[in-house]
């Protein structure tokens, strides 16, 4: 039998594991009638956890879905501690993510993705670590509101547009109202000045 570089073979005799681990990469031998073995592939791999429904602490509720890179770093591990361990890791990803959106507030979701991904990239490594896996990433993808929240955040985000536009308007009639208290209290003072407003009006007019 041949293993390539990236595969590894878990072999079992008369139905125990045999020492010296797994074989490979390269040419192994396997006893007919008397041993079996099992091929695994140590490449990365991902999925995509499928879109969750969760409430959040402060009672929203929210669809989010992630994506999960993992590969299996001990072959022997993986096979002889958990019956499918690919689907178990899926299983667990979608669990842990549910758990942990679950004890955080819908801003805290939204503004602190990388931090809630990195967290739950090491939860999962802790669990898997005992069934020959590494979790080396995990992404949250998309976070989605309900359409009347995002209706309600619409509007007060236009809301708070249209508070800062006459806010600015504001400071624009403040500013001009005081240039023109100066510009009357400069003429009031000086003959010239106002003999100068004079002519420019006559000429404007002309």
């Amino acid at each position: 039998m041949i293993a390539r570089e990236y595969e590894r073979a878990v072999i079992f005799r008369l139905g125990r594991l045999i020492g010296g681990g797994a074989k490979g990469p390269g040419i192994f031998f396997v006893l007919p009638c008397v041993e079996t073995y099992a091929k695994v592939d140590l490449r990365t791999v991902s999925f995509n956890v499928p879109p969750q429904e969760i409430l959040t602490k402060d009672s929203v509720t929210v669809s989010v879905d992630a994506v999960v890179y993992y590969r299996i770093c001990n072959a022997t591990i993986s096979v002889a501690n958990v019956e499918n361990v690919h689907h178990s890791t899926r299983l667990l990803a979608q669990t842990t993510l549910r758990n942990m959106l679950g004890t955080k507030n819908l801003s805290e979701i939204l503004s602190d993705r990388d931090a809630i991904a990195l967290s739950m990239q090491v939860l999962l490594d802790d669990v898997t670590e005992r069934w020959g896996i590494k979790v080396e990433r995990v992404e949250i993808k998309d976070v989605r509101l309900p359409v009347q929240l995002q209706r309600a955040m619409a509007a007060e985000a236009e809301a708070t547009r249209e508070a800062r536009a006459k806010v600015i308007a504001a400071e624009g009639e403040q500013k001009a109202s005081h240039s023109l208290q100066e510009a009357a209290l400069t003429i009031s003072k000086s003959p010239a000045a106002l003999q100068l407003r004079y002519l420019q009006t006559l000429s404007s007019v002309a």
